[in-house]
């Protein structure tokens, strides 16, 4: 994949670049905001490795600016142990996935294989159909009633595990297994903002909302939104 990788911390940088070339991986370095979000912009770029104490401006406004222009790129957001309030805001700013520092570079590098590998699954030329909410997996893209709704990445392969079986209730322990494949030490907050994000963006005023709540259960999509 081609990478861009936003790290102030020089020495953090080239140790994180040198280990995503070896595993073939290409990599660009940002050291700020800006340059971040100019690296994206420019294209050939697949990943953004992103910090969210950058200089310029942080990580989040970079991640904010990014799904606002609606670029298809995946965000893996870096933020310290400490701070649940930045992953929680990465998350619902559009973020893919997160991982706290100090990290394994073994597991910043499995990470990026599953993102990688997620991106690569999509089904040519398949459409997922629910009332009014049309889902094409070949293009990536979803619309209700004729018109595009934008989703992050994440938020498409969230949506596509409903879809696929409309009416099913799945655990949130569930769904982290279908996205991310294998066992990650996510909260079930993960898979609320995912879905409250969801919402937000499905759902039509006044109707009832695609996805609802199943206490002490879990999620479910009706079958007809």
């Amino acid at each position: 994949m081609d990478i861009v990788l936003a790290e102030d911390e020089p020495l953090l940088a080239e140790r994180v670049a040198r280990s995503l070339s070896i595993a073939g991986h290409g990599v660009k370095l940002a050291a700020d905001g800006p340059s971040a979000l100019r690296e994206v912009t420019a294209g050939h770029c697949d990943l953004l490795v992103l910090d969210v104490n950058l200089p310029g401006f942080d990580g989040l406004e970079v991640l904010q600016r990014i799904r606002e222009g609606a670029l298809p790129v995946r965000v893996l957001i870096l933020t310290a142990r400490s701070e649940v309030g930045d992953r929680v805001a990465g998350l619902k700013a559009g973020a893919d996935d997160y991982l706290t520092k100090p990290f394994a570079m073994e597991e910043l590098l499995a990470r990026v294989e599953v993102l990688g590998r997620r991106s690569a699954m999509a089904v040519p030329d398949h459409i997922l159909q629910i009332g009014d909410l049309v889902m094409d997996s070949g293009k990536r893209r979803v619309s209700r009633s004729g018109k595009r709704i934008e989703l992050s990445p994440r938020e498409f392969e969230v949506l596509e595990v409903f879809m696929k079986e409309p009416g099913r209730t799945f655990s949130r322990d569930e769904i982290c297994e279908r996205i991310w494949e294998r066992e990650h030490e996510y909260d079930t907050r993960t898979i609320e903002i995912f879905v409250m994000r969801l919402r937000r963006k499905l759902d039509q005023p006044g109707g009832d909302s695609v996805i609802r709540t199943i206490r002490s259960v879990g999620y479910v999509m009706n079958p007809a939104p």
